[in-house]
């Protein structure tokens, strides 16, 4: 457990690690590439490093220094592993690492923990047998852990199902090229999380590959070939400075983010933009951008579909802004790390706050004169981004308690001493 100091007016710039998202797509582009690539600024944390030692697994070499990585593609060739593939609770490896898998000639059988046992992955697994994969789901629940009896992809044309995660999709579109004719997705219901797509087909083109694709986004051509092996630098994580532009926000203070750019590949960099509807003052510095608090914060209505990872911050924000904050179309947290719609209404409820649950939407009404928030210990329920999130909370509310800090290590393994650097 740790008790987070309240402060006021922070005065701060604090760079954040590479991006979770960028650096697992570039670890794979890089495997399956056909030779020697080097990925500048990575990020060295649990979900990465269970992503690294799935792609060894399967061929692939990963030599890390502090600031590069450099991997050894295998073409394309995957091996087949001596033992399962265990991937923790990391959704995205999950997702994408099915997809890998399928690329090889043989049995492979991707697991992860408790929580991951319960996380849907079946409109990715129906997509896969479109393109004649033989894959199951061992518990029959359309979960992991999953069994795949590999042969290649057949290509041609498959139909992704509406399913709840933009991963299912990335997940196809990274392995396309391998796939033995041009592969084709069509994609069937809403893609939420779209920017997280569109980050995928950047990398992909970065290492050589350019997919077609229609003006909805629900239709694509991935044409065949091999990623081209190469120097890669990655952005600073976009999802982890939204907690040094929240903690300006509710302390009125002033943070800057050196390192993340603009414009960025990452949906979640449009954080900053809530920030200023809010009532914030928002500035390019540099490569980076600085984030001012106002006196008092208002709140807004905001349709967060395609950014999801950043809602906990955004309720946070919201339980100190004066005014109802109405956070729309996020159903898709429930199958996160937790649920995180369901978890943020009630760890902000011991806090004090007013918050309501519906199926799809928060809604936090926000400051009370006649009935201040107040700390209390809250549950993280092993999500680093819940984690995270309250402790923002703590700045602006004394006596939070977060437990379980050391969940942050999934994403931000040095969180609580770059957090340290808020105070001055």
């Amino acid at each position: 457990m740790i008790e987070i100091q309240s402060a006021s007016k922070i005065n701060a710039t604090i760079a954040v690690p590479g991006s979770k998202s960028i650096t697992q797509r570039a670890l794979i582009a890089a495997a399956l590439a056909d030779g020697e690539s080097t990925l500048l600024g990575p990020l060295e944390s649990e979900d990465t490093r269970y992503t690294a030692a799935a792609l060894q697994q399967m061929g692939a070499t990963v030599e890390k220094d502090r600031e590069r990585w450099t991997v050894q593609g295998n073409g394309g060739r995957i091996a087949t592993p001596d033992t399962e593939i265990f991937l923790g609770n990391n959704g995205t490896a999950t997702r994408f690492l099915t997809s890998v898998a399928a690329l090889g000639s043989g049995t492979f059988q991707i697991s992860g923990d408790e929580r991951m046992a319960e996380r849907p992955i079946l409109p990715l697994m129906q997509a896969l047998q479109g393109w004649g994969v033989d894959i199951t789901s061992m518990n029959d629940n359309g979960c992991p852990p999953l069994l795949i009896k590999a042969k290649g992809l057949s290509g041609g044309k498959t139909i992704m199902p509406e399913g709840k995660s933009s991963q299912y999709l990335s997940s196809l579109l990274l392995v396309g090229p391998y796939a033995r004719q041009e592969a084709e997705i069509d994609v069937q219901g809403e893609i939420l999380s779209l920017p997280y797509v569109i980050m995928t087909l950047a990398v992909m083109e970065s290492f050589g590959i350019r997919v077609e694709a229609n003006e909805a986004l629900d239709s694509y051509k991935i044409p065949q070939g091999v990623y081209h092996a190469r120097e890669y630098a990655i952005e600073g994580d976009a999802s982890n400075a939204s907690y040094f532009y929240a903690a300006a926000a509710v302390t009125g203070g002033e943070v800057t983010v050196p390192n993340v750019p603009v414009p960025s590949l990452q949906g979640d960099a449009a954080f900053v933009a809530l920030l200023a509807r809010m009532g914030c003052q928002v500035n390019k510095t540099g490569e980076g951008l600085t984030v001012s608090g106002p006196e008092e914060l208002k709140g807004i209505t905001i349709d967060m579909a395609d950014m999801p990872d950043v809602v906990p911050t955004l309720a946070v924000v919201a339980s100190q802004a004066k005014g109802r904050t109405t956070i729309k179309n996020i159903a898709h947290l429930r199958i996160k790390e937790c649920d995180r719609l369901h978890v943020m209404a009630v760890e902000l409820a011991k806090m004090g706050a007013r918050v309501q649950e519906q199926d799809d939407t928060l809604i936090i009404e926000g400051k009370d004169p006649d009935a201040p928030m107040h700390g209390a210990e809250i549950e993280t329920y092993n999500d680093h981004r819940i984690a995270m999130s309250f402790a923002v909370a703590g700045l602006a509310v004394p006596g939070v308690k977060v437990l379980g800090e050391e969940c942050v290590a999934k994403s931000f393994p040095d969180f609580w001493e770059r957090f340290k650097l808020l105070y001055g």
